[in-house]
């Protein structure tokens, strides 16, 4: 398989990579890769450490099993960098590549379109401070896992950007749908009645947009298994008996909690307030996901530049 050739810039950043996870006792470096490398090389300048490729293309991900490599296969999706290594963080935890509440040093473009360029240091902890495999597993026995991390990370990208510079809360409802319309009813006209199947799907970027723009209106979107939209705007009627949650949640987290209690459906509710995703199972917080732009924090490091090449 073809290879791009490292750069000395690339050698450069995966050696302070390597310099820095040293110093933050980082459990893996993982790449976020948009063209096949000679990552076994990059390999060699990492001789005691976990190095990871992730990325949404499939000769990345070829070159880097090649490689002998783990990796993470993304969706292909456009999505933005932040978005794409949230993703990439929760896989690698749900295949027990890195533990949780360990850091990781992550390389990607970050300006450039298509070149590696910037390094950050993510703590897990603080992203994804709540979510273990045995979680997620077992959230995957209730809804396919693909499903949920589409709506996660729209979750995720609402709870990040807002819509037109505000602040926007929502709820979504995966999983068990007929129940869950049972139990619920409309709060506006649904703006999805009527909609073939194919022009409902959440793969598709018209109706994550649509999704963005809706999520201002009251009430929940509910979800099918297999990844489309069934209503939106519905208002929640499970019962909140028996539930007990951290104090500071409002309305749209009982209601989250109540529904995925009743009906065994997956309910994920962002947090006007802070742009927070909790995902909820059995009326309990499962996985707890700060925004990117919160949780991702650059740290200051010593390291030492590159040694020169003998002439």
């Amino acid at each position: 398989m073809q290879r791009l050739e490292s750069s000395p810039q690339l050698l450069g950043l995966v050696r302070a990579a390597r310099d820095i996870a040293g110093v933050v006792k980082a459990a893996a470096i993982l790449v976020l890769a948009d063209q096949a490398l000679d990552f076994g090389s990059l390999r060699k300048q990492l001789p005691d450490i976990r190095f990871i490729v992730a990325s949404h293309k499939s000769d990345v991900h070829a070159a880097a099993l090649e490689d002998d490599l783990p990796t993470v296969l993304l969706s292909h999706e456009p999505q933005t960098r932040q978005v794409q290594l949230s993703v990439a963080l929760i896989e690698a935890i749900a295949d027990d590549l890195v533990p949780t509440g360990a850091s990781v040093v992550a390389l990607y473009a970050g300006f450039d379109r298509e070149n590696i360029d910037s390094v950050s240091v993510i703590s897990l902890t603080e992203h994804l401070a709540r979510l273990t495999t045995r979680d997620l597993q077992r959230l995957e026995t209730q809804v396919p896992l693909g499903t949920l991390r589409r709506v996660v990370d729209l979750a995720v990208e609402i709870g990040r950007e807002g819509r037109e510079g505000k602040a926007v809360g929502t709820m979504f409802v995966v999983g068990n749908h007929r129940r869950v319309l049972q139990m619920s009813h409309e709060g506006v006209h649904d703006p999805f009645r009527g909609y073939q199947k194919k022009e409902r799907t959440i793969s598709n970027p018209r109706v994550r947009e649509s999704i963005k723009e809706l999520a201002q209106i009251d009430g929940a979107f509910i979800i099918s298994s297999d990844g489309y939209v069934v209503s939106a705007g519905r208002i929640l009627d499970a019962p909140a008996e028996g539930l007990t949650l951290s104090k500071g949640l409002g309305a749209r987290h009982w209601a989250a909690a109540a529904i995925s209690k009743a009906t065994d459906a997956v309910a994920i509710a962002v947090s006007e307030s802070t742009g927070t995703v909790r995902i909820f199972q059995d009326g309990v917080v499962v996985l707890r996901i700060e925004p990117m732009d919160q949780a991702m924090k650059w740290q200051d490091v010593d390291t030492e530049p590159p040694e020169p090449k003998d002439r």
